[in-house]
């Protein structure tokens, strides 16, 4: 069934596609459910935006690298992170998701040069520091005020 597929939407291939939705859509609903900028929507965007950038930058020949495409993947995305940056009441909001941004990025071209399981990884790894830090400021919010249950 792939190979049908793959077909048609050469040079991009459908596996990577995949993989690059789960990883964006698992962030994006870390993001979506504690009601942040960036959700599902933009999450998957973003990582499969820079897949399909580094795949068609490899695809020629002698033309581009994916390498300086990338470079210009990074350079773009921190635009695009620097939008959700706000400072409301002398408070600065949204660094985390300009960061999560920018780590979907990284995920999406680590996708594009054939290293699924290491956006794979990395994924798990960004949900675990985004949960766990959750988690230990809650636990340090309940010790600074008293309740050690």
């Amino acid at each position: 069934m792939f190979e049908f597929i793959n077909v048609y939407i050469t040079p991009l291939d459908l596996k990577s596609c995949l993989v690059a939705i789960l990883c964006g859509f698992l962030i994006g609903v870390d993001r979506q459910v504690k009601g942040k900028p960036a959700g599902i929507r933009t999450s998957i965007l973003v990582c499969l935006g820079a897949y399909t950038f580094v795949v068609i930058a490899g695809s020629f020949e002698n033309e581009a690298s994916p390498s300086r495409v990338i470079g210009q993947v990074v350079s773009g995305i921190g635009f695009l992170g620097a939008g959700l940056i706000l400072a409301k009441d002398g408070l600065i909001h949204g660094v985390t998701s300009a960061a999560i941004i920018w780590l979907l990025a990284g995920i999406g071209c680590l996708i594009g040069i054939g290293k699924s399981e290491s956006a794979l990884f990395l994924t798990l790894l960004a949900l675990f520091i985004l949960v766990g830090i959750n988690l230990l400021e809650k636990v340090f919010e309940k010790l600074k005020q008293g309740f050690h249950k």
